[in-house]
């Protein structure tokens, strides 16, 4: 089974309102042409964050307006798209209500968080009770780069280095604050699925662990009860369309096969063939392959 674990779609109310997608990303045919195509049996629809709130007035009426018209789309094609369900984080109290509502009559399977909110990162005691929920609904957490002031953003505006460091770093802080909040350990079964290989995690494995040993024995640090390491190989990072080698080495290291989603970003990313072929050019069995390819989304999803 083929199944992509990050992909995007957008009502035409989001993409008018937004400053940076086009029509292209509200064209579900086409991703059910190219779906058919590449073999792929069912993709998970999350949110890439966008601007459109700032038009349309707030974060909660992007978040229904969005939930509606997703669950559309579950309803018309139940058994090709799974859905990840956008909350209204600037009103907390009306965030569990909107998840159950997505979840318990819209179809939705999962939750869609940006990386951060206005520096307001997942750690945020407003999100554990979204956590609660998602723990003992079984509900996999979508972490997707935060593109509205991501880290950095306040120094340095750059069409080029803000989407390819600040989005990047943005994701990493967010797993960094989650492991130094103790959320990991004490959500342990809530599965937190980053995307773009969970940011610079996987490279930083070492230099997480070699710094928080030297902290510890001068007790500058914390307790974790264990190694950042420990913590970060049991969440779930998604490949998000990259081909490159180094970074499925360095995410096979850390988390191993059975924590890694393949995912093409359409329609951020159209060369669909290509993010496959270099799952299947690793030099791993096939079983593994299979698993990151799909395997390890259905059981993630129960399918």
């Amino acid at each position: 089974m083929l199944i992509d674990a990050h992909s995007h779609w957008l009502p035409e109310e989001i993409i008018s309102n937004a400053h940076f997608f086009h029509k292209g990303w509200g064209d579900i045919e086409a991703q059910l042409k190219i779906m058919d195509a590449s073999g792929i049996q069912r993709a998970v629809l999350s949110y890439p964050t966008s601007d459109a709130h700032l038009k349309l007035g707030s974060i909660s009426q992007v978040a229904h307006l969005y939930n509606d018209n997703v669950g559309q789309i579950l309803k018309k094609y139940p058994d090709r798209f799974i859905g990840a369900a956008v909350l209204p984080v600037d009103n907390s109290i009306d965030m569990l209500e909107e998840l159950n509502r997505a979840t318990d009559e819209l179809g939705f399977k999962a939750v869609s968080l940006a990386s951060s909110y206005n520096g307001i990162y997942l750690d945020d005691k407003m999100f554990l009770p979204v956590y609660e929920e998602a723990q003992g609904k079984n509900l996999p957490v979508f972490v997707h780069s935060q593109i509205v002031n991501p880290i950095g953003y306040e120094r340095v505006k750059d069409p080029l280095l803000t989407p390819v460091i600040e989005y990047v770093f943005d994701t990493t802080i967010s797993a960094g604050r989650l492991l130094m909040s103790d959320i990991f350990r004490t959500y342990p079964k809530v599965k937190f699925v980053f995307a773009h290989f969970g940011g610079a995690i996987c490279y930083l494995k070492q230099r997480f662990d070699a710094t928080y040993q030297m902290l510890r024995k001068m007790n500058f640090v914390k307790d974790l009860q264990g190694l950042p390491s420990d913590y970060f190989k049991n969440i779930y990072v998604d490949t998000s369309g990259d081909t490159t080698k180094a970074n499925f080495l360095l995410s096979l290291d850390l988390m191993g096969p059975k924590r890694i989603l393949w995912g093409s970003d359409w329609p951020a990313k159209q060369d669909v063939a290509a993010g496959i072929k270099a799952v299947n050019d690793l030099d791993l069995s096939q079983e593994d392959k299979q698993n990151i390819l799909g395997g390890n989304a259905g059981k993630l999803f129960a399918l």
